[in-house]
């Protein structure tokens, strides 16, 4: 085990402690219609890399375990991560086994997935292998462990969201949220009004209602460290425009294009037309 340290869950896995909740995400992901909440059984993730914030679920289904994790920022990082998970939880599950015995010790058939709602712009769900970060390529990986990513930002996660009401009912309260901050609230103020708002339109009522001061409160941390990444990134911008002043900035340009940034994007950033960006861009490819 990687410690035993008390922590504070986000309010998506808050939601997750409810097995009706859990079972209703299960049945979104998997074309399942499951209605007894007994059937679900909580599997608390005792070690895992340590956060102020816990941040994911894990929970099991007839002969299926389901590990679900929450993430504000994309990181390519989780499948080495739920691989320490389902380690320990494996480990505290088959204590007192023998393993070396000649009898099969059976365990429960694996599910890794990953609820993403940054604000970095990500496909509406990709697949993460735990061999694309070996340092040497292999095309027959002897481990490997493959991690789902569902984008639940409005504009990429509506199948998912239609199929699930917790799951759309807690991007709606995300997103009251940052509607706040973008009309220049306070970070406290946009929380509390969205959780006024929800309760009025009666998203997230029962988690609101009960555990307000709890999910304010782990809110606060929660889009702190959002925003903090946020502005790291815009300083990292503002840096390489500083340094592409000296060293032209249509290198800084042709850098940004190919880290994934669009036209638009990057001649928001930089100040230029977005034609002036592509014309950087045709300028680079000629040269190469």
């Amino acid at each position: 085990m990687r410690g035993n340290r008390e922590y504070k869950n986000d309010v998506f896995c808050m939601l997750l402690e409810e097995p009706e909740n859990a079972l209703q995400v299960y049945n979104a992901l998997n074309g399942s219609d499951y209605e007894d909440k007994s059937l679900v059984k909580m599997k608390a993730i005792e070690g895992g890399i340590a956060l102020s914030v816990k941040n994911d679920a894990s929970f099991i289904v007839g002969s299926e375990i389901n590990m679900y994790e929450h993430q504000s920022s994309y990181n390519p990082n989780m499948p080495l991560r739920h691989l320490f998970y389902i380690s320990d939880i494996l480990e505290e599950m088959t204590r007192g086994r023998d393993l070396y015995s000649r009898k099969k010790i059976n365990i429960p058939l694996p599910h890794f997935v990953v609820f993403y709602n940054g604000m970095e712009k990500r496909p509406a769900q990709e697949t993460l292998r735990l061999s694309e970060l070996f340092e040497k390529h292999t095309d027959e990986p002897e481990l490997e462990l493959i991690c789902t990513v569902y984008n639940i930002n409005p504009d990429y996660g509506e199948e998912i969201l239609k199929k699930c009401g917790i799951l759309n009912e807690y991007t709606m309260f995300v997103e009251t949220i940052r509607e706040g901050l973008v009309t220049g609230s306070s970070l406290e103020d946009a929380i509390n009004n969205a959780i006024d708002i929800c309760l009025e339109k009666g998203i997230l009522k029962d988690l609101l209602l009960k555990r307000r001061d709890e999910v304010t409160r782990i809110t606060m941390i929660d889009m702190t460290f959002e925003t903090r990444e946020k502005l790291i990134r815009q300083e990292s911008y503002e840096d390489g425009i500083e340094q592409g002043i000296e060293q032209g900035i249509e290198q800084v340009i042709v850098h940004m294009l190919k880290r994934g940034k669009t036209s638009s994007e990057v001649a928001e950033l930089c100040g230029y037309s977005e034609e002036f960006v592509r014309e950087a861009e045709k300028r680079h490819k000629t040269e190469e």
